[in-house]
């Protein structure tokens, strides 16, 4: 019976001494760190600037009219190829025709005059003549001389002034005889009608502006606008790569050169955006006006080599592209430094100190700081 607390007692002890084994146990295997890990393998990383366009051809012209008059007709449709100076509209040439009629018949009236005095004028130098010999042997007055004189002199001011009559009238000629043959509208250009915005029977009015019939672009060439954001366009340069696609076609990839990039920004919702401007061939004829154009300028890129994720890597200090990194090396995570050739927000390609199959951590799992052992309670 005495020996009951002694046996209790170490019974005890022996509990609390178990229970804190296993807390310093368990806490210790808290403590050891575990690692998410993924092997390298060889791949392409590109780093883009991401922007929307909108196809346009490069060469067009808005084809219209420099006269006033009504539209008579049209001689092309929508979507069909012309060759430069195809006839492609007229104008009601009514009005036209008769003013050239008009000045046809003025500048005959104005020679058939000059004419006539022509004749007078060859009379009246002949009687000057006669007058100058009669008053060099006395056998005229001076007064009849001195309006010999005059009638001569005047015919020939009369004649100067039908010359610049005449002159004026044929100038007037030629304008109506332009503005004649401006009824007839020409194509300035091969290409293809993309648009027609006047209609056959419309009256159009060149005084006030300038109407524009139709529209001829040369579809071989198209050129991709698009909108990029302030932020973005320091990282663009002429000459660049540049590819897009389109709506209808997403898996279809088609490269350009950045040719420009307009000084004048457009400010959308208090977003200031620069037009950049790129070119693409068109020899199917599959891209037309207006299309939409998910654009991608490439700032750089990298092929065939070992790429690892961006959270694998901790930039160096003084160190535009190198970086450190762990990777796995007899099992213990090894640091080391590596040279990135391109990378973008997901993944990076490693130009040196990497290759193809080398296991590198992403993260560290579980790696919670041991905790502080409290004192066990005293009996």
């Amino acid at each position: 019976m005495k020996r009951t607390p002694l046996v209790l007692s170490s019974l005890v002890a022996l509990a609390l001494l178990g229970g804190g084994a296993w807390w310093l146990w368990s806490a210790r295997a808290d403590t050891k760190p575990s690692f998410r890990t993924q092997t390298v393998a060889l791949g392409d990383v590109e780093d883009t600037v991401s922007a929307v366009g909108v196809l346009q051809p490069l060469n067009y012209v808005d084809v219209g009219t420099q006269v006033s008059g009504q539209l008579r007709t049209i001689l092309v449709d929508f979507g069909e190829r012309v060759e430069k100076g195809a006839l492609l509209a007229q104008i009601d040439p009514t009005i036209y025709e008769a003013r050239v009629s008009a000045d046809i018949a003025n500048l005959q009236a104005l020679r058939a005059q000059k004419a006539d005095k022509q004749v007078q004028l060859g009379l009246a130098d002949r009687q000057f003549a006669r007058q100058k010999n009669l008053l060099a042997g006395r056998a005229t007055s001076q007064d009849a001389y001195d309006s010999a004189e005059t009638a001569r002199k005047s015919l020939q001011a009369q004649i100067a002034v039908l010359d610049a009559q005449i002159q004026q009238g044929e100038s007037t000629l030629k304008s109506d005889q332009a503005n004649l043959s401006y009824t007839k509208i020409y194509a300035p250009m091969t290409g293809t009608v993309v648009d027609i915005t006047a209609r056959q029977g419309q009256t159009l009015n060149a005084n006030q502006s300038a109407p524009i019939v139709l529209r001829i672009a040369d579809l071989d060439t198209m050129t991709v606008k698009t909108q990029v954001s302030e932020a973005d366009v320091p990282k663009l340069t002429i000459g660049m790569t540049a590819y897009f696609t389109t709506l209808g076609q997403p898996e279809k990839r088609r490269e350009g050169k950045l040719r420009q990039i307009l000084p004048t920004p457009e400010v959308v919702n208090n977003v200031v955006l620069y037009s950049a401007l790129f070119d693409v061939a068109n020899p199917d004829k599959d891209l037309l006006t207006q299309m939409s154009a998910q654009v991608f300028f490439v700032v750089s890129r990298a092929e065939n080599l070992p790429v690892v994720p961006m959270a694998a890597l901790r930039p160096l200090p003084n160190g535009k592209n190198r970086y450190a990194l762990r990777v796995i090396e007899n099992g213990q995570p090894a640091r080391r430094v590596v040279d990135v050739a391109a990378s973008n927000r997901v993944n990076a390609a490693v130009a040196s100190g990497l290759k193809a199959g080398d296991e590198v951590v992403i993260d560290v799992v579980n790696a919670r700081p041991p905790a502080t052992p409290s004192r066990p309670p005293r009996l």
